[in-house]
């Protein structure tokens, strides 16, 4: 199966590993046809988790591998990863004021990003969503990356990522689903709506992996701005929402655990 998969296009294997992202997404947002409640602790817990996925994977299987690639090339081997980090936040904040969205846990009130009259299910998806798109396009870069025959970028490597990317997915999809169904949405639109919002990984998990093959140069540059937009959304949402509901130290412990265990799938793997 492995010998099968490596065998594919970069941007094949992409569109499957993105497509395994969503998929998980979506077991969480099923547990809505389980439960109508899910401990907040536990849900803290696995939010901090995710935090510590995304920001493991921003070093060990983007940061490094850019600096990495940048040895012995024309410019000072910081720059490509510097600016391509600072880029990627800076996308992100621009999307963020932009696109209406809404917080878990949030009051329909403070809703961020243009004023709109959407309800509170399509705000809270497109929250999750500003997630989405940069662990989709982490993925596509890696695989791209892994095409390039760089010794730091594997197809390993790109698959623990996925792996990675995949686990913390389980509590976004569970974290937007389980709260529409608290209150009063019906399974099917809670399980729906909790899983539209990684719909875009598989989009930019081909779009990232197309643009670095197209481009080989932007490597670097391309790595290190997925890990930018990837910090932003720790920083700027996962984080803070993993700590607001009185459980800090149980989210802080998760957030560790899942730090150790995407450097652990991206050494042992990658």
């Amino acid at each position: 199966m492995l010998n099968f998969f490596y065998g594919l296009s970069p941007i094949t294997q992409a569109l499957l590993a993105t497509l395994f992202t969503w998929g998980v997404t979506a077991l969480g947002a099923a547990a809505v046809f389980l439960t109508r409640e899910v401990s907040r602790r536990l849900l803290d817990a696995m939010l901090g988790f995710a935090a510590g996925v995304m920001i493991a994977a921003s070093f060990w299987s983007l940061l490094a591998p850019a600096i990495e690639m940048s040895e012995g090339g024309p410019l000072p081997v910081w720059l490509p990863a510097v600016s391509g980090f600072l880029c990627g936040g800076l996308f992100l904040r621009a999307i963020d004021m932009l696109l209406p969205h809404l917080h878990l846990w949030a009051r329909r009130e403070e809703a961020e990003g243009l004023k709109t009259s959407w309800q509170r299910a399509v705000l809270l998806v497109l929250a999750i969503t500003l997630h989405n798109i940069p662990e989709g396009l982490a993925v596509g870069v890696a695989f791209g990356a892994a095409a390039q025959g760089i010794p730091s970028a594997t197809v390993a490597g790109a698959l623990a990522l996925a792996i990675g990317i995949g686990l913390q997915n389980f509590p976004e999809g569970l974290a937007v689903a389980v709260p529409l169904r608290r209150e009063g949405m019906s399974r099917g639109k809670s399980f729906w709506y909790g899983q539209l919002s990684a719909a875009v990984e598989p989009l930019a998990g081909v779009f990232g992996a197309a643009a670095v093959l197209v481009a080989r140069p932007l490597l670097p540059f391309a790595l290190s701005f997925a890990a930018g937009a990837m910090i932003f959304v720790v920083v700027e949402e996962v984080v803070p929402e993993s700590q607001r509901g009185g459980h800090a130290d149980i989210a802080t412990m998760g957030a560790m655990l899942g730090f150790a265990v995407m450097m652990l799938l991206d050494v042992a793997l990658g």
